[in-house]
């Protein structure tokens, strides 16, 4: 098998090849790895490989779904046992992760991944775009000026490159669906606490934060499910999973869906690029003939104060985080340390009460009963993914940062309509649907109600197979090099 071979299947492939003996665990290693070598110094995706990587996919009994798939983790959220884990952030430069492993990397291994390395990421994942200045931006495989997105620019860029077929990413207001529309890919943000975030925490980002992986097809996200779902043990509070396998709801015949759009940007509000609109309702056009009712739904919520709320609660964690790793590491609170917008949510959410963050808290309220009001009358809403197709590298970079409010505000209305799912807690997807005409990814946004992944993932099937993606590979592509 060559690199273009091996770039040409989607993870459950490659593990049937093992399964059939056709290529072994250290050939797909060791393939993976040499096309890390080719393309990471184009788009800076991966900022570790470690070691023992080919010896570590020697196992002597087959695994699950994807035994033998060469995989990445994110720098940030699920963490591996014993390594470094720094987060995107000067602060923890050479910061070791904690002796156990989350839940979810041990459950990925159960699935039969082999674990190659660690993914960028932007400071404590806190930006849409992954250019950190401890690593150095990471670039989109579509075009080398361009944002992969962020924070699992990283993950999506690796993927889209052709480095590996999925890798681990984790979604706090939009981190796993807006990377994977900068890159072409499939991204699915699972229910709260749907997939484990512990031991290391009941909540992560108080709830925000979700965890699972970009993929380049939708069976693969599906088969990851399987494996990953459930709650891990003494789990705070989640999300129960299908009591049938995800990958199988796949075959089963969708019923026709009420999909309501909803192009009105207002977390924050914001102006959406005409063809970005266009594109929306090319796929809701696609949706009708799926035999689906498509019309535009008002969703209407006091966004000025979930606004105010959401920024209190980032900065917080912000806050919280740093405090705790300038302790583990010696490392001022400078700007040396950290990037200005990180530095400012450090020092505005020093004058936060226990008392407003408690309010904060409450306001998450706000976005799960608009939506629950919403999924009444609708199965799904339909939302573009971001407002723009994906922007210059060092956009966000020049937003100034007198305050970490204007400076969330003004990086959140890139992606206006992804942070209010990670508020309610409810399930979305970005699928890879439309490019634009200088050739770049346009994602589309599909939204359903708690725990309604089986729904999501049979929608995200008939898409594929109605207007396939797979066949469109990214300029910089190991396919294009060896």
């Amino acid at each position: 098998m060559n690199a273009s071979e091996y770039a040409s299947y989607d993870g459950l492939g490659l593990a049937e090849l093992v399964s059939r003996g056709e290529v072994s665990r250290q050939e797909l290693a060791t393939l993976a790895l040499g096309a890390i070598e080719t393309m990471n110094p184009y788009v800076n995706a991966v900022i570790e490989t470690y070691p023992g990587a080919i010896a570590s996919a020697e196992r002597t009994t087959p695994s699950g779904h994807f035994d033998g798939v060469p995989f990445l983790l994110k720098d940030i959220g699920s963490h591996d046992a014993d390594v470094t884990f720094e987060l995107g952030s000067r602060l923890t430069r050479g910061l070791k992760s904690p002796p156990q492993a989350s839940e979810l990397v041990n459950r990925f291994r159960q699935a039969g991944v082999t674990i190659l390395g660690r993914t960028n990421v932007p400071e404590m994942g806190s930006s849409c775009t992954t250019e950190p200045l401890l690593h150095g931006p990471t670039r989109n495989p579509w075009n080398l000026e361009r944002s992969a997105g962020g924070s699992s620019g990283g993950a999506a860029a690796a993927v889209a490159a052709g480095m590996v077929p999925i890798a681990h990413a984790n979604d706090a207001g939009g981190s796993i669906r807006w990377p994977a529309s900068c890159c072409g890919l499939f991204g699915l943000k699972p229910s709260r606490n749907l997939n484990p975030v512990g031991p290391d925490t009941a909540l992560a980002l108080n709830g925000l934060a979700a965890e699972h992986i970009v993929s380049r097809s939708v069976r693969d996200s599906a088969a990851m499910l399987d494996h990953t779902a459930g709650p891990d043990i003494g789990s705070w509070c989640h999300t129960p999973r299908l009591e049938g396998s995800y990958l199988e709801a796949l075959r089963q015949p969708l019923k026709p869906l009420r999909i309501g759009i909803n192009l009105d940007p207002v977390f924050p509000p914001t102006t959406v690029q005409r063809e970005i609109v266009d594109t929306l309702r090319d796929t809701g056009l696609l949706c009708e003939t799926l035999g689906h009712h498509v019309e535009e739904a008002r969703f209407s919520f006091d966004h000025e104060t979930l606004l105010k709320a959401f920024a209190i609660i980032w900065s917080s964690n912000l806050r919280s985080g740093i405090e705790l790793f300038s302790e583990i590491t010696g490392n001022a609170v400078d700007e040396e340390h950290l990037e200005p917008h990180v530095l400012a949510a450090y020092r505005d959410a020093g004058q936060v009460s226990a008392s407003k963050l408690v309010w904060a808290l409450e306001q998450m309220n706000i976005a799960s009963r608009a939506y629950g009001a919403f999924f009444q009358c609708y199965d799904v809403m339909l939302t573009p993914t971001g407002a723009m197709e994906p922007f210059e590298i060092g956009k966000i970079g020049k937003i100034p940062a007198p305050n970490f409010y204007d400076w969330f505000i003004a990086m959140c209305s890139h992606c206006p309509f992804l942070s209010t799912a990670n508020i309610a807690g409810i399930p979305a997807m970005s699928v890879p649907l439309h490019w634009s005409v200088s050739g770049l990814p346009i994602g589309s946004h599909f939204l359903a109600r708690m725990g309604a992944e089986p729904l999501l993932l049979q929608l995200a099937a008939q898409l594929e197979t109605a207007q396939p993606w797979a066949q469109r590979v990214a300029p910089q592509h190991i396919s294009r090099y060896r």
